[in-house]
């Protein structure tokens, strides 16, 4: 990952720990200044007509919210109706952890034991049980990369305990006053009963008031928020998502989710992230497609074509 050594010394040293500095240097990712929210103005009514549009393809459900920080734009599409988030959770889980570090509970450099009886199913997503088959100890920030970059179910877990249980991630998110976004499943649960996925759930416009804590609230140091932005924007998952028709250079710091299919229906593709657009603005966007009849690419297309008519209307 281009951006391992710079991303540890970020961490490191605002955990109280020390990078090597033996280490080559690794190129400097997109500044993400902190702004306050503008107030909201009216929603866009053109962009919504898109949004109708673009749903269309799914053949299914589809849900959007879109909102500028700077200029308080915003459209939506059925951005109030609930829908299974799958691993668009990992984000609350790894935001409930750094808060955690920021009240000293953790450190960033802190080994972290990962056992084998920690490791979801085979046939779930996760590098650390496929690396590292007997085990391993890594520092927590590294637990944190993989949840949010390599959407790692095993590391999801591990975070999860650490939180304190699905209980403590979900107080984290009350306390936000976030409404609409409920974490209650581990990944384990989701894997041996496809029915579990639907409790873990967001509106949109529960997944943009997260993504607006995120990229501007207080609830964690500056430093904790870049580094799980910084994450994002290096996620492998979903990169015809979000990220499919904007330029390779755009920083997009987003998190997927992804169910499986069952009957030729696929319960849950999703895509939640913080775009820069061309003018330097930020915009908060979060598009889930549930209960869909179409097809991996058409599926995926839906959530890239949202993503395009947010950059090609409030980028200028």
């Amino acid at each position: 990952m281009k951006y391992y050594v710079l991303i540890l010394a970020i961490f490191l040293t605002a955990c109280g720990g020390a990078a090597n500095s033996n280490q080559t240097a690794a190129p400097t990712p997109a500044v993400v200044i902190t702004r306050t929210p503008a107030p909201r103005q009216a929603p866009d009514a053109q962009l919504e007509q898109q949004f109708v549009e673009i749903a269309k393809d799914a053949n299914g459900k589809v849900g959007i919210a879109a909102f500028v920080i700077e200029t308080g734009q915003n459209a939506s599409l059925n951005a109030d109706e609930k829908f299974a988030m799958q691993s668009v959770y990992k984000l609350p889980i790894a935001m409930a952890v750094m808060k955690q570090v920021d009240a000293g509970k953790f450190k960033g450099d802190q080994e972290i034991e990962i056992k084998k009886e920690d490791f979801v199913a085979k046939g779930q997503a996760s590098l650390l049980r496929d690396n590292f088959p007997d085990g391993t100890k890594i520092p927590l920030w590294h637990v944190i990369e993989y949840a949010i970059s390599q959407s790692d179910g095993t590391a999801s877990d591990v975070l999860m305990n650490l939180a304190g249980g699905a209980g403590e991630v979900q107080k984290y998110i009350d306390e936000l006053g976030i409404k609409d976004m409920a974490v209650k499943s581990t990944e384990k649960e989701l894997g041996k009963d496809v029915k579990v996925q639907y409790e873990n759930f967001a509106t949109p416009n529960a997944a943009v008031a997260l993504l607006t804590e995120l990229k501007s609230g207080s609830s964690l140091e500056r430093e904790r928020r870049k580094l799980i932005m910084d994450f994002m924007n290096e996620s492998v998952p979903g990169q015809d998502r979000l990220r499919g028709m904007l330029p390779d250079s755009a920083y997009v710091a987003h998190k997927t989710g992804t169910s499986g299919t069952s009957g030729g229906v696929t319960a849950a593709t999703n895509d939640i992230g913080i775009i820069q657009l061309p003018n330097g603005n930020y915009a908060l966007i979060a598009v889930f497609v549930g209960d869909s009849k179409a097809d991996d690419d058409a599926r995926a297309a839906v959530i890239a074509k949202a993503a395009k008519a947010v950059w090609d209307k409030w980028g200028l």
